[in-house]
């Protein structure tokens, strides 16, 4: 799950997103924030542990931080959740317009039907689902970096180009990559038999995660340059290939968005019943209410003009990085304080607080830097 719901929408932006900067300050931002934001996920594993009833992010805030901390984490979820559903929208359709020359908004209308079908099918399905796509994205995904490999046009000498003036900008965009948080208590619930296997899970697909968001913007850039990324990375990637790479390199990417919509849509939807106590998220007519809530309005903002791409994730990123570094601790704090047990696996040396105070302001830094550069004071990215 934490693959498949990191490797989506951000995995196609990052090489678009860094296409002034340059690779090198990226693979900076992957090993930093990927590290961080799996030490922010670990604070969340020990508080689902420490607590007996199963509660989404918004739930924990509520009953650890306070009324103001669950609705600050619930916006953070909105956000982050509205913000990558409507890249998927968009992206869905650019990609199926590209393969097979339909128009966008019927494209997304066809990655929307079993998108949506499966995320009302609830959390066994979505799991079934992310496994095995996941699996076929990291054959996918290997294929087509040995062939970027072995292309003769490849120049491994482009991943020293950019500009690390604009590395800043990258980091938001890295922020969303990794944007699995949501899904721990989720996780923590799949595991409900066997907690000391959630910290275990979670390091093994960040792990995984990293290489695979490092392996994407590698190869296009090696073998496009910085000067001829699409913002749908694998369009651009697939092209300089060859036919059956366009079209391998653009089914990984629907897939990598499919697994991602499930993953962040299912803790929307799952957010929702806890912060509204709307009762057991599997009754099937308050289910469906809900999911249409969760997926309509991320189809009509893809195609309201309103936001673009990579812009929808890179605010995602700003707004829900802030949050998401500062609530886990506080979290974890009142979490140690009131929690129910004490569970056998516990976080040590990552809650000393210099790393937590290093953690907020590198995240509220790079909020203000995001404020500055949408006013015009600082240079964008791309």
């Amino acid at each position: 799950m934490i693959v498949g719901t990191n490797i989506g929408a951000g995995v196609l932006s990052i090489a678009y997103a860094s296409s002034k900067a340059g690779f090198l300050p990226l693979l900076f931002w992957l090993v930093l924030v990927g590290g961080l934001t799996t030490i922010t996920m670990l604070y969340v594993a020990e508080s689902t542990l420490r607590t007996r009833a199963h509660l989404q992010l918004s739930g924990l805030a509520k009953r650890y931080v306070g009324g103001v901390g669950a609705w600050l984490m619930f916006a953070s979820v909105c956000v982050n959740s509205i913000g990558a559903l409507t890249a998927y929208m968009t992206g869905s359709g650019k990609l199926l317009q590209s393969l097979f020359g339909i128009s966008p908004a019927l494209g997304s209308l066809l990655f929307f039907v079993p998108a949506a079908g499966v995320l009302y099918l609830g959390l066994k399905a979505i799991g079934r689902g992310e496994k095995f796509i996941s699996i076929g994205m990291v054959v996918m995904l290997t294929a087509l970096v040995a062939a970027t490999l072995l292309k003769d046009t490849t120049q491994m000498r482009n991943l020293l180009d950019g500009d690390w003036r604009f590395m800043v900008p990258v980091f938001n965009v890295v922020v969303f990559c990794f944007s699995a948080q949501y899904i721990v208590p989720e996780m923590a619930r799949g595991f409900s038999d066997k907690p000391e296997q959630l910290p275990k899970a979670i390091m093994v697909g960040m792990a995984v995660t990293f290489v695979l968001l490092a392996a994407v913007p590698m190869s296009v850039i090696a073998l496009s340059g910085l000067d001829d990324i699409s913002d749908v990375a694998t369009i651009s990637w697939g092209q300089a290939l060859g036919q059956w790479a366009f079209f391998s390199a653009n089914i990984f990417a629907l897939c990598a968005m499919l697994t991602s919509y499930w993953g962040l849509g299912g803790s929307f939807l799952t957010n929702i019943f806890d912060k509204f106590r709307l009762g057991n998220d599997e009754q099937p007519l308050r289910r469906f209410g809900v999911l249409l809530l969760v997926v309509v309005p991320p189809f009509v903002l893809a195609y309201s003009g309103l936001v673009s791409f990579v812009n929808a994730l890179y605010f995602a990123g700003v707004f829900s990085g802030v949050i998401l570094s500062i609530m886990p601790m506080l979290i974890l704090r009142g979490a140690r304080k009131h929690g129910d047990q004490t569970p056998r696996w516990q976080c040590s040396w990552i809650t000393h607080p210099l790393l937590q105070a290093s953690i907020v302001l590198l995240y509220l830094a790079s909020a203000v830097y995001a404020i500055a550069s949408l006013l015009g004071y600082l240079p964008a990215g791309w």
